[in-house]
C-alpha cells in the first residue's frame, strides 16, 4: 500500500506541474502573433501615463460586444494607464457616429450617453441618420437638442473628425475594435484569442511599454 501510495502522490505531484492558471498564460505572447509593432510609433495624448486607444464605431456588433469586458478592465486598469477612445473613420459612411460621440464629448454627455447611445443602436434598433433623429433621442436622457444639433457640425467636432480620419490611417487599423498601446503596439480580439484574453494582454503591453520608456 505504501508504494502504491507513494506512486499515486508522485504521478499527481507531476500532473500538477502541467497544470498552469489561466492568467499564467498572460505572461506568454508572441509579437506578430498577439499583438503587432507599428510600423511608425505615434505620439501619445496621455503624458506620463501609458495610453491605450480603442478604435470602435458605434454600429459595430464586435464593439458592442466588447463594451462590457472594458467596463470591468476600466474599474481595475492599471494605475499607470489612461483609456483613451476614438471613433474610427474607416470610410465616409461611418462619419456621422464619429460626429454623435465627439458631440457628446463636447457638451460633458459622454457618461450619461456613449453607452446609452450603444443600446439604442444595437439593443432597441433605432435609426439614428440625422442630427434631428440624435437630438430627439438624446433629449430623453435630458440633453438640449439644439445643443445636440449645433454641436455635431461645429469647427470643434469638425477637428475631431480629421484627428480621427487621420488616426485610423496612422494605426493602420482595418477593423474595430481595435486597441493601441502607447502609440506603437496594436492588437484586438482574434490575435488575443478571447474578450478576457485581451485585456490580460493589455496589460501586458501596458506594463512591457512602462519598462521601455524607462530603458
Amino acid at each position: 500500500m505504501t508504494k502504491l501510495l507513494t506512486r499515486i502522490i508522485g504521478a499527481t505531484f507531476i500532473a500538477l506541474l502541467f497544470i498552469q492558471p489561466a492568467t499564467a498564460q498572460s505572461d506568454v505572447y508572441v509579437e506578430g502573433g498577439h499583438y503587432e509593432l507599428l510600423g511608425e510609433f505615434q505620439p501619445v495624448q496621455t503624458g506620463d501615463k501609458i495610453e491605450v486607444v480603442e478604435m470602435f464605431w458605434y454600429r459595430c456588433p464586435h464593439c458592442y460586444r466588447l463594451e462590457p469586458y472594458l467596463e470591468k478592465w476600466l474599474q481595475n486598469k492599471p494605475e499607470n494607464a489612461e483609456y483613451v477612445p476614438i471613433p474610427a473613420l474607416l470610410n465616409n459612411s461611418w462619419a456621422f457616429q464619429a460626429r454623435a460621440f465627439y458631440t457628446f464629448e463636447a457638451l460633458g454627455l459622454t457618461d450619461t450617453l456613449h453607452a446609452k447611445f450603444f443600446d439604442a443602436i444595437h439593443k432597441e434598433r433605432r435609426p439614428f441618420n440625422t442630427p434631428d433623429q440624435l437630438a430627439e433621442w438624446a433629449q430623453e436622457y435630458g440633453a438640449d437638442p439644439e445643443e445636440i444639433k449645433q454641436t455635431m457640425n461645429s469647427f470643434a467636432v469638425n477637428n475631431k473628425l480629421n484627428f480621427a480620419a487621420l488616426m485610423s490611417k496612422k494605426y493602420g487599423i482595418t477593423g474595430v475594435p481595435a486597441i493601441i498601446v502607447d502609440g506603437k503596439y496594436r492588437t484586438n480580439v482574434s490575435m488575443a484569442g478571447s474578450h478576457e484574453e485581451l485585456f490580460l494582454l493589455i496589460d501586458y503591453l501596458v506594463e512591457k511599454a512602462a519598462a521601455e520608456r524607462q530603458s
